[in-house]
């Protein structure tokens, strides 16, 4: 633990968030993570399930007095989206984190922090090292993969729990209470491309610097799509200077919004001083139009070897390739009628990588409205099918529906106010959360989502706000010591 925490932090928040960042808990590499809440549960006695799908539930007996109140659910997940910054060497699957402070924000080394969602396994490790604590009786429940699809949530075995109040620690805005999110799903395309051999002068072109961002979070904030961005160039580029593409690629979650792109071109001939020129001309230009919103958006035009014999793709191949990638939906395609603000549907082109075969495009959509979220789909599927590709739909989770009456909501901001001296404000968010999972899976249940500060999740420029982060712990604390749910 950075010895800047030690004297800010409470009851261990930090503590454990800090032992957490230690251990590697991407998606998909979970198992230690797992391993090392299962010895926590066991060095101390704690009744805990450990599934198939590495969720784990810790249960926690009611305190004297408080036997009649109702269970309270805590939840949130271990797995962490993992992105670092061009050229870091980091490997998540066998490294922690590498934490930092300034002292108001806790932020790690050029990676992404997992402050989504390590601080809702920290505060639950918190709550049960905290012998003093008086409360109802509670399930915390650390699920699985839920960067990936949700995949834990929807294996859990609700039978495990009983509880009539959900608290979702998996918010990034201290002043707001979600109660509602969008649905969504993952669409996979492929194209099957021709290659053919070709020489001349390689080039590389980059598209570098962008903001990105979370796909539901950051959709409706005018951050530039990379992948997008840099088939836009391509198409304008060709217009001026004739080349080949060997190579095609961006983004890295089909959840987060791709901050960088890159291609490798094949020149017939070597590019002279007037092509050069046309091609830093168009970067010029696309770069000045986003410059407000992406002021260190690049285009990195360099040159590279002389070849004889290169493979690329053949004209027809790529000619499919771009016009799938100039015409694919991608952002906002609906706001919200009923909640001011609230984006309806989206959809976010993640990822555009090589595959044997060719290429591959993944998308991330969303929606609160079942029948738009199809409809996205199917938007989709008919453009890959018309251009003779295969496509693949997957990680399909349920919206969570707002609802007008919440006896935990309303406790939440009662305890909030009078804490805080303000109140926060009620919304949804135009994003996935494991609630629509819990709502189907236990009718009636009574479920709020909430969270510290965080700032640029799914990026390497998340940061996590400290004092934020102990004062949602505090708050919560509060509540389950009066059992001020009835």
């Amino acid at each position: 633990m950075l010895a800047e925490l030690e004297a800010l932090d409470y009851k261990k928040v930090l503590f454990f968030f800090s032992e957490l960042a230690a251990i590697p808990h991407g998606s998909g590499n979970v198992g230690q993570l797992a391993d090392y809440l299962e010895r926590f549960a066991k060095e101390r006695d704690i009744r805990y399930i450990r599934d198939d799908a590495d969720n784990i539930i810790f249960y926690r007996e009611a305190s004297v007095g408080y036997e009649q109140l109702p269970t309270v659910i805590l939840q949130g997940h271990m797995d962490m989206v993992c992105e670092k910054e061009a050229g870091v060497t980091h490997d998540f699957r066998t490294e922690g984190l590498s934490l930092a402070t300034d002292g108001e924000w806790l932020y790690a080394d050029r990676t992404t922090l997992g402050g989504d969602d390590g601080i809702a396994v920290a505060y639950c490790l918190a709550l049960l090292e905290d012998k003093t604590l008086q409360h109802p009786a509670l399930e915390l429940v650390i699920t699985t993969e839920e960067e990936t699809g949700m995949d834990g949530a929807k294996a859990l075995d609700a039978a495990a729990l009983s509880g009539k109040y959900l608290i979702n620690i998996d918010s990034e805005e201290e002043n707001t209470v979600l109660c509602g999110c969008a649905g969504g799903m993952r669409v996979a395309g492929a194209l099957p491309a021709e290659h053919v051999l070709s020489g001349g002068r390689i080039v590389k072109v980059a598209v570098r610097g962008l903001l990105g961002g979370h796909s539901g979070v950051e959709i409706d904030k005018n951050r530039t799509n990379a992948v997008l961005f840099l088939a836009r160039y391509l198409y304008m580029l060709r217009e001026k200077v004739p080349f080949m593409v060997a190579e095609l690629s961006g983004g890295q979650k089909d959840n987060a919004i791709p901050r960088e792109a890159e291609a490798v071109l094949l020149f017939p001939e070597d590019i002279s001083a007037e092509e050069r020129e046309a091609a830093e001309q168009i970067a010029d230009e696309m770069i000045s139009e986003i410059h407000a919103a992406e002021s260190k958006a690049e285009i990195n035009f360099s040159l590279q070897e002389f070849v004889t014999e290169y493979p690329v793709f053949h004209p027809r191949s790529f000619e499919k390739i771009l016009f799938l990638l100039m015409q694919a939906p991608n952002g906002v395609q609906v706001n919200s009628t009923e909640i001011p603000g609230l984006v309806e549907s989206s959809l976010n082109l993640g990822v555009c990588r090589m595959s044997s075969g060719g290429i591959e495009i993944h998308w991330s959509l969303r929606s609160s409205k079942r029948s738009y979220l199809e409809f996205l789909k199917e938007k989709i599927m008919y453009l890959i099918d018309f251009l003779g590709g295969d496509y693949e739909v997957s990680g399909e989770y349920p919206a969570w529906e707002y609802k007008e009456e919440s006896v935990l909501r309303d406790i939440y901001g009662k305890t909030y106010e009078e804490l805080f001296g303000t109140k926060p404000e009620l919304t949804a968010v135009h994003a996935g959360l494991e609630c629509g999972i819990f709502s189907e899976k236990l009718p009636g249940l009574d479920i709020i989502s909430v969270g510290p500060d965080i700032k640029d999740i799914h990026t390497p420029a998340e940061r996590l706000h400290i004092e934020s982060a102990l004062r949602i712990y505090k708050l919560l604390e509060t509540i389950l010591k009066r059992g001020g749910i009835v």
